[in-house]
């Protein structure tokens, strides 16, 4: 097999790899390959060690320009993470909480690892106080909260 096709079938993997991650880092490392295989193609004995250039240069650009890009996005005015969002919300403990031993809370339709200062057992209302990397911090829901 030719070395532009190799850069080619890799580059159209991780185009279709990005259509599922959705970070744009896949398509910047996708776009980088297809260059090198537009390379190795192009160059005789498929380019030497041209392709591999290529493709690190436009991966490279490409990838510090999506940085930007999404950067502005974060910051610009109409955007919401919808995980802060979960902050305030009630939700279903699933799987007991105990402290030091998350569990497993339903808010809506999702169900999400929660850990919480005290033991709250399943089926008690849950609301969410914030949200951690991987867990959000829960509390046992009292009358007067939302």
């Amino acid at each position: 097999m030719e070395a532009w096709t190799i850069w080619l079938i890799v580059g159209i993997a991780l185009v279709i790899l990005e259509m599922v991650s959705l970070t744009f880092y896949l398509l910047c490392l996708g776009v980088g390959a297809l260059a090198g295989a537009l390379v190795a193609g192009l160059a005789p004995d498929g380019g030497g060690l041209w392709p591999y250039l290529a493709a690190a240069a436009v991966a490279v650009v490409l990838a510090v320009f999506a940085r930007r890009l999404t950067g502005r996005w974060h910051k610009g005015p109409g955007y919401r993470d919808a995980i802060e969002e979960l902050v305030g919300m009630v939700g279903v403990v699933v799987e007991e909480i105990a402290p030091g031993n998350p569990g497993i809370v339903r808010i809506g339709s999702e169900t999400w690892s929660a850990s919480a200062g005290e033991r709250i057992a399943a089926g008690e209302t849950v609301v969410v106080l914030k949200r951690g990397t991987t867990t959000l911090e829960v509390a046992r829901r009292t009358g007067g909260e939302a």
